[in-house]
């Protein structure tokens, strides 16, 4: 007994060993900036997650002006039936959206802080929405059923995945052979953008990055006054 548990600990241990040698390759550090974590994923500096204290302003009335919500909204790549998942769905501004679209579909609003889970929940319930399922996911996973998506998306998000190399690996496994992956974030080009450096985010950054973990950029819109609308197929090819 004291053998094998000897060997099941020495497994263990080397499990996490290996994981933070992963972590170590995947990632450098340095002193963190005013809105930053300090980690750095292929030149970028990965920016801190915004809490859900901030649920007013993804709740804002101007926030469909500002933003031109609805022609994202018109944008996506859905049909009556598709299977969606809205990755860090915050407020579920877009979840609900997204869900009327789909009468026939079904829309995954994954989250990781409870506070968000439990609004995402109580707002489906009052508002007597059927197709929308919220899934509580981890800084590395969606906690999703495999090759079951038909599009991701996620809306001011990515920046903020703070393992954006596991992550995408998790939702590649989501999505179906033919699946799709959308990023709105703001753009980095734009100096007038009025959003903290951190997050925001260069179709050359997104574009690198997600080249590396199996997705092809398929449409740049340019039609959003602050976003970036990059839309990419799973490839399952790393470049």
């Amino acid at each position: 007994m004291k053998i094998t548990y000897l060997l099941f600990f020495f497994c263990c241990l080397t499990s996490v060993q290996i994981s933070h040698a992963q972590e170590q390759s995947t990632y450098t550090f340095k002193k963190a900036s005013a809105n930053g974590t300090g980690k750095i994923y292929m030149g970028r500096e990965i920016a801190r997650v915004m809490s859900f204290e901030g649920v007013e302003w993804l709740e804002r009335n101007s926030r469909t002006k500002e933003e031109n919500t609805n022609m994202a909204l018109a944008s996506l790549p859905l049909k009556s039936n598709s299977i969606v998942a809205d990755i860090g769905a915050g407020s579920g501004f877009y979840t609900f959206r997204v869900a009327q679209r789909i009468p026939n579909g079904k829309v995954y609003a994954v989250e990781i802080q409870d506070d968000a889970i439990a609004y995402l929940n109580k707002k489906a319930v009052q508002d007597r929405i059927l197709n929308v399922e919220v899934i509580k996911g981890t800084d590395q996973s969606p906690n999703l059923p495999v090759n079951s998506i038909d599009l991701a998306f996620m809306v001011d998000v990515y920046h903020e995945l703070q393992h954006p190399a596991s992550y995408l690996r998790a939702l590649m496994k989501a999505l179906k052979p033919n699946g799709h992956l959308l990023l709105l974030e703001y753009k980095e080009e734009d100096a007038s953008v009025a959003i903290k450096p951190e997050h925001k985010m260069s179709v050359k950054q997104v574009r690198k990055e997600l080249s590396a973990n199996g997705f092809k950029l398929i449409k740049n819109g340019t039609f959003l006054p602050l976003q970036h609308f990059l839309l990419f197929e799973k490839t399952g090819k790393k470049m």
